[in-house]
């Protein structure tokens, strides 16, 4: 591990349709102390930020643009068409890439889609981003297929979105550079990955030598006691006092039990 935590917050980048609230919650839970700042980005500028040390993490959209950043994967997205709410679309529950061939479908420059072939017929031209796309969409002039987070995002009123089969899928990963894996990085990526505040790579809040000594403390404790207990070596121990110890003895008992036993007569 690499990296220091001199620095007094972690900076935490997302591009669109993240929602990182859960994970900030929990840093909050367990780092009180060091406050976490959101960082906004878009898919385009995520990189670029994390290498420029605007962020020392971020959830980005893969893949990733180089070697120098590690990226943990952490879900794909389902991908889906947004149509004005009185489009035939609308009216299934899923379509297909080849059902939308005869329409228009338009393709953003900030598309976040690795398509090999954008399904449909191309618009005149191509918006500049996804929000402008939803604007054209409501207008009529066509329909977007995009990860269900940014339909979401951009929801309005007039518009719906069905799944669509067929088509790639958005991967999310948690991403940063790989020379600045730092201890507050690894604590985020625990949060991520669902471990728990003592798992071997966290940090553990109580150190686990205390454990061991008392463990050793009650084996010690426990040792005497089951020397003193009815065994060999307790008869035999200085005091030799049993249940049924006394004067006579075992020896005693057995003489006693001759003299009661009847005679037989001639």
């Amino acid at each position: 591990m690499t990296g220091s935590e001199a620095s007094p917050s972690f900076r935490l980048a997302y591009v669109p349709g993240v929602t990182p609230t859960k994970w900030v919650r929990i840093w909050n839970e367990r780092l009180p102390d060091v406050p976490l700042t959101l960082v906004a980005v878009s898919p385009a500028e995520a990189f670029d930020v994390l290498r420029g040390g605007g962020a020392d993490a971020g959830f980005v959209r893969l893949p990733v643009d180089g070697a120098d950043l590690s990226a943990i994967p952490l879900y794909s997205e389902t991908t889906v068409v947004v149509v004005p709410k009185d489009h035939v679309v609308a009216a299934v529950d899923e379509v297909s890439s080849e059902d939308l061939a005869d329409e228009i479908v338009l393709h953003p420059l900030d598309d976040t889609l690795d398509w090999e072939q954008p399904p449909g017929r191309p618009a005149y031209e191509r918006p500049a981003t996804t929000a402008d796309a939803i604007e054209l969409v409501a207008a009529g002039v066509g329909l977007l297929v995009v990860p269900q987070s940014l339909a979401r995002l951009h929801h309005r009123k007039d518009l719906t979105y069905r799944p669509v089969s067929g088509t790639p899928e958005s991967r999310i990963a948690l991403s940063w550079p790989e020379d600045r894996t730092t201890d507050l990085v690894e604590d985020f990526i625990g949060i991520v990955r669902g471990r728990t505040v003592n798992s071997s790579r966290g940090r553990p809040q109580t150190p686990a030598e205390p454990k061991n000594k008392r463990a050793a403390a009650g084996d010690a404790r426990r040792k005497p006691a089951a020397r003193s207990g009815g065994g060999k070596s307790g008869g035999t121990g200085s005091t030799g006092r049993g249940p049924r110890s006394g004067s006579g003895g075992a020896k005693g008992g057995a003489k006693g039990s001759k003299r009661g036993k009847p005679r037989r007569r001639s």
